[in-house]
């Protein structure tokens, strides 16, 4: 079985990469993303767009962009609102799943161009964690632009015809309790700095405290307490050149912009309301789920019942913890390469308008 240490990545500094910028001309938000073109002389089969999450960068994907570069797919990583270079606007209605889905589809628009060679061509979607949410939900509002999409870990749920608060949310997901700490003001207020920052991403990255105490745990989320820079290991999935790099990514916005995304339950409630006023309730494209066997916060049971909400899903699964794209990218890779093989050689590269 191949390691991690097998598998090509993206460092922070490769050359196979291009850090772009562009601001939304309708909000002014400015989005950083990376862009990542197939080498020569391969020919470009899609275009695919990678969505990170929480507490993540667009770097996240380093495991799987080569690989899908070596598949001829162009490939778009943005950083999300809140997150590394990207704006961290003060408006939660800047962080709703609607509001960057619409963002998103400007930014491919912008990247593909306007010109007649890449109108109507429709994209490869794929997410993990939050960005596994907006992916479906790119899917509910735009499937006409999408071939594809799938998920590493963060299963689909339709819109809700009733609003939960995180509390209400809990007690039927308990795996989720760490998302009531997250929506106040606790963790943003405490951790700050870049070396409370790089203590609180190595803990959520696998680290521990030297003593062995638990310093983060679904149910309750951080102990602040415990969240002492010099107490806390090295993360097993990140090298040191890695973990400065997001160290340093998220001290531009600090944690309020990151931690916005567990604020907008509302706001994503009101403005799906319009999903399930059209029926939309269904993902209609071609679907990957991946999910990974020991994801103490996304279960693989909470995808059990997805097949009835989408058209054409297949799913898989690999033995890892939330961290699946670095701790079993091989199988990842795998998985999303046998799923986009039919459907790249399968259906159109437009749709037919």
């Amino acid at each position: 079985m191949a390691t991690p240490q097998d598998v090509d990545k993206l460092t922070p500094t490769d050359p196979r990469m291009k850090h772009c910028t562009y601001t939304i001309p309708t909000n002014n938000k400015t989005y950083h993303y990376l862009l990542c073109e197939p080498p020569t002389p391969t020919p470009v089969t899609a275009t695919c767009l990678l969505i990170h999450g929480f507490p993540d960068l667009s770097l996240g994907w380093r495991y799987q962009v080569p690989y899908l570069l070596s598949l001829g797919l162009r490939v778009i990583v943005p950083d999300l609102p809140g997150f590394g270079r990207t704006d961290a606007p003060k408006e939660l209605e800047a962080y709703s799943f609607k509001a960057v889905v619409d963002d998103f589809v400007v930014l491919v628009r912008h990247v593909l161009g306007e010109g007649e060679d890449h109108e109507g061509e429709r994209i490869v979607l794929g997410g993990h964690d939050w960005g596994g949410a907006v992916a479906w939900r790119f899917a509910m509002w735009y499937p006409e632009l999408l071939r594809a999409v799938f998920s590493v870990c963060t299963p689909f749920w339709p819109a809700s015809e009733h609003y939960l608060t995180k509390q209400e949310l809990v007690k039927l997901l308990p795996t989720f309790g760490y998302q009531v700490q997250f929506e106040g003001t606790e963790v943003e207020e405490a951790v700050v700095g870049r070396e409370k920052i790089r203590a609180f991403l190595s803990v959520m990255y696998g680290a521990s405290r030297e003593d062995g105490q638990a310093v983060f745990g679904v149910a309750k989320g951080v102990r602040i307490d415990l969240l002492e820079a010099d107490k806390i290991g090295e993360s097993p999935l990140l090298n040191k050149e890695e973990m400065e790099y997001y160290a340093d990514e998220y001290v531009k916005n600090g944690m309020r912009g990151p931690l916005c995304w567990y604020k907008t339950g509302r706001v994503n409630f009101d403005e799906e309301r319009k999903l399930l006023g059209e029926g939309k309730n269904k993902v209609t494209v071609p679907a990957l789920m991946v999910t990974a066997s020991r994801d103490a916060a996304l279960p693989p049971a909470m995808a059990a019942g997805m097949d009835q909400y989408c058209v054409d899903l297949v799913k898989r699964g690999v033995d890892a913890s939330h961290w699946a794209l670095w701790e079993a990218p091989a199988d990842v890779n795998k998985h999303i390469g046998e799923f986009l093989e039919g459907i790249l050689k399968g259906q159109p590269l437009k749709a037919s308008i």
